[in-house]
Formats: structure tokens, C-alpha cells, sequence
């Protein structure tokens, strides 16, 4: 077998794996739970009276792969809709995490200092990000419903 011959078969092996790998990704069973808000940056909202839980979708989370790290530096500031509230890290980038509604952010969930893992493994439970006040309830309306962010990722 020649070089060439052999170069080119790495190459049809590496692209044959590539494919079947985001075949695996665009076909797996994503969740979009009902109940829950979403914003066209991938971080959903479940709103309890006044208060609103935030982290980041499943499709998010597949997206960035293994989480390793969660900084948010922004308990007890009020944070403006779209603005950065923290950054996520895994183990090939950095993605900053953006304020789905104004408000204050009230607690940081403790569990993502020891276990960031629980991002990848339990997004919308265990993996939650943020607790924070609804400023202004107005902006709950222009979020997306599991249909259409469903319809935006896919």
C-alpha cells in the first residue's frame, strides 16, 4: 500500500467518525422540559412566585461538553437582562452565561463548587445555576416556551 493510499484512508476513517459522532449528537433524545423558559443563548428559567432558577439547557450542555468549572461572581448584584451573570468552563472553552431576566441574584447553587459535573448530568435539577428575584415580570413573556427553543436548536 502506498503512502498516498494510506493518508487518504486516515482521512476517510477520520470523516467517517466525525459524521457518526454528530449523527450520535443531532439524534440523541434532547430534553426540553414544558415547564421551563428558554432564551435564544441556551440558559433556561423556572419561575417560582417571584424568584427564578436559572441554568443552562441540555442542548447547551452537550454542546460544551464536560463541565469543569462554574464562576459566577454576581451574588447579590442585580444583574440586567442579557447581561453576564458568570462563565461556565469545560474542558475546551469558556462560554459566559447570560441574565435571562433582570434581577437580583440571590443564591448560587453550592452544589457546582465541589460537583460542576451536575451541569452535564442533571441540567434542569441538581444543575441549576442561579436563584434570582424577577424585576421586572414583563420580560417572563418574551422568553421562549419548550416549543420554540425546541424549533431553534433543531
Amino acid at each position: 500500500m502506498t503512502l498516498k493510499k494510506t493518508v487518504h484512508g486516515i482521512i476517510f476513517l477520520f470523516l467517517l467518525k466525525s459524521y457518526f459522532s454528530a449523527e450520535l449528537i443531532t439524534n440523541q433524545k434532547m430534553n426540553f422540559p414544558e415547564n421551563l423558559y428558554y432564551t435564544k443563548d441556551h440558559e433556561w428559567v423556572r419561575v417560582e412566585g417571584d424568584v427564578a432558577f436559572i441554568g443552562i439547557t441540555d442542548f447547551a450542555q452537550h454542546e460544551l461538553g464536560d463541565i469543569v468549572y462554574v464562576d459566577i461572581a454576581s451574588l447579590g448584584k442585580t444583574v440586567a437582562q442579557h447581561e453576564v451573570f458568570g462563565t461556565v468552563e469545560a474542558v475546551k472553552t469558556v462560554s459566559d452565561l447570560f441574565m435571562p431576566l433582570t434581577g437580583e441574584v440571590l443564591e448560587i447553587n453550592p452544589a457546582l463548587d465541589g460537583a460542576p459535573e451536575l451541569v452535564n448530568s442533571d441540567p434542569y435539577g441538581q444543575g441549576w445555576m442561579i436563584k434570582c428575584s424577577i424585576a421586572n415580570s414583563a420580560e417572563v413573556a418574551g422568553l421562549l416556551n419548550a416549543e420554540a427553543y425546541k424549533g431553534l436548536v433543531h
